[in-house]
């Protein structure tokens, strides 16, 4: 297929802090609510348009428990104009059944990953009827899906997904690539294009996440495709050889100087929820 038309400015999601990485390994990751809202705030102002959101508990560890996502939420919500998006995968211990319960704290959108994957030494579990279970509820709830791709079964998963249950809420389908990862597809510009091709004439738009070294040349090709972009210390601890990442605001900074160079500047959360069809549907509401 052709790629979506670019748009002339670039949606930029921040995921700050995922469910792999320790505090104690890197102290500089938000896993408190305060250290998450400051995190926000200042990747806004940078230039993210989007969060996306792992949240932890009082010990730091990875969790899906309801109210510490709904209280998440509402402060997200409070304190900044991000489109807000709960990850559903959460760590790959999660049962369905929780990871199903993410869309009661009512986010703006959520990812859905459209298969298993091997994910490094584990394994990140994904069949198709969670997958059918997790989109048709997205459908119920009015809730945006954002479906996480990680290697070309997964496109090939995407175009099933559509044919089989009809379009997301909002009528926009959004898609990330994520790259990179160990038992995924790789971080480069020729697999990159390949997938973008391979995408469904259905998609309005897709966004590209390259994980730890990957992560610039996942970017310029993305902005050369006309695609957007997520950055985040959930994908890389490190901005350059050598040297951690101190902020997500940092990374964000980069992505937005990166798209000004490509003539497509950052988003406002405005213009993505354009992007994404939660501008019509909040009118229609």
């Amino acid at each position: 297929m052709a790629s979506p038309s670019p748009t002339r400015e670039t949606l930029i999601t921040v995921a700050p802090t995922g469910a792999e990485a320790s505090k104690d390994a890197c102290p500089d990751l938000p896993t408190t609510l305060p250290e998450l809202v400051e995190t926000a705030q200042r990747c806004e102002s940078a230039g993210a348009a989007m969060i996306h959101v792992h949240v932890r508990d009082a010990d730091h560890r990875s969790t899906l428990d309801l109210g510490r996502l709904r209280r998440c939420v509402a402060a997200l919500r409070a304190e900044t104009d991000l489109v807000i998006q709960l990850s559903t995968g959460g760590a790959v211990t999660d049962s369905y059944a929780d990871r199903l319960r993410v869309l009661d704290a009512e986010p703006d959108s959520c990812s859905l990953t459209m298969g298993t994957v091997n994910f490094g030494d584990d394994v990140f579990s994904n069949p198709w009827p969670f997958v059918v279970e997790l989109y048709e509820l997205t459908q119920a709830r009015g809730v945006v899906p954002e479906f996480e791709l990680f290697d070309l079964g997964h496109v090939a998963a995407l175009h099933r997904l559509l044919d089989t249950c009809g379009p997301p809420f909002g009528g926009r389908v959004h898609c990330d690539f994520v790259m990179g990862v160990p038992g995924g597809m790789p971080g480069d510009a020729a697999t990159l294009t390949a997938a973008v091709q391979a995408l469904p004439h259905a998609v309005t738009s897709w966004s590209a996440t390259g994980i730890g070294r990957t992560t610039l040349p996942v970017a310029l090709a993305a902005l050369s495709c006309g695609g957007h972009l997520r950055v985040g210390m959930e994908d890389t601890l490190s901005f350059a050889k050598g040297r951690p990442v101190r902020h997500n605001a940092e990374l964000v900074e980069r992505a937005a100087t990166l798209a000004m160079v490509a003539q497509r500047p950052p988003m406002p959360p405005g213009g993505a929820r354009e992007l994404l069809g939660l501008a019509s549907a909040e009118v229609g509401q």
